[in-house]
């Protein structure tokens, strides 16, 4: 497929080498009322410099991307390395050096994530479907999610991340106030995390500002149509 792009007086024409969109990597077939594409939780995770060395969690996993996506970084698995590119069809296209870069990748995939990763929500079918993305994604066994509220949140010794995509309210269509939720959620990685780095993606800074901690913003984008931002913050120790 040949894209063009007009902006002006300049004419782009440019050769769809991907097929399907980028950010898909063939494991999210199961999916919750908000979605997040896999590439933002990357960019988060990376955001947050989580390595794999350390404990994560996802106290709102959702269907599993942020735990999922943290588990393909930590055992260094490359992003889409079991889909099909739209390059590989081309007439040029030659198997044999894209196959030993493939298998050159696979070489450095760790068999174990190095540290626990889990993912927690208060749905079931949530949860669900996070296991059933894991599975598919090869990570099944590097990630335990487990179906609880926020107040119930129980994290491996640390220190470690928090990495998180909280309700935004708009988009779930929760008329209510999400200021005591934001607020339960600070005291709880108070209690719970001393010491830890949280990443959260956000749609309203009153929220961040909910959770008594001083979030950082350090970059912005869209997500479900909605503009968000990515903020951090260092959770006070003990």
């Amino acid at each position: 497929m040949f894209v063009v792009r007009v902006w002006r007086d300049v004419v782009t024409i440019s050769a769809d080498s991907s097929g399907e969109l980028l950010h898909r990597r063939g494991y999210r077939q199961a999916v919750g009322k908000a979605p997040l594409r896999e590439t933002l939780a990357a960019a988060m995770l990376l955001t947050a410099e989580y390595d794999g060395s350390t404990p994560l969690v996802d106290p709102f996993c959702g269907s599993g991307t942020i735990p999922i996506e943290g588990a393909l970084i930590a055992r260094r698995i490359p992003p889409g390395i079991h889909r099909r590119f739209a390059f590989e069809h081309w007439p040029s296209f030659e198997p044999g050096p894209w196959e030993s870069a493939r298998a050159a990748a696979m070489e450095r995939v760790l068999d174990r994530a190095p540290a626990p990763i889990a993912g927690w929500d208060r749905d079931a079918g949530a949860i669900a479907a996070a296991d059933s993305n894991a599975g598919r994604a090869g990570v099944a066994g590097d990630v335990a999610f487990a179906q609880s509220a926020i107040s119930g949140l129980e994290v491996p010794a640390g220190p470690g991340s928090i990495v998180t995509n909280p309700p935004y309210g708009v988009r779930l269509g929760e008329a209510g106030d999400l200021r005591d939720l934001y607020s339960r959620f600070g005291s709880v990685l108070r209690a719970q995390c001393p010491g830890w780095r949280v990443a959260v993606l956000s749609a309203a800074r009153e929220h961040d500002a909910a959770t008594g901690l001083e979030f950082v913003e350090r970059w912005h984008s869209t997500n479900g149509g909605l503009r968000v931002r990515c903020a951090i913050a260092d959770i006070p120790g003990s």
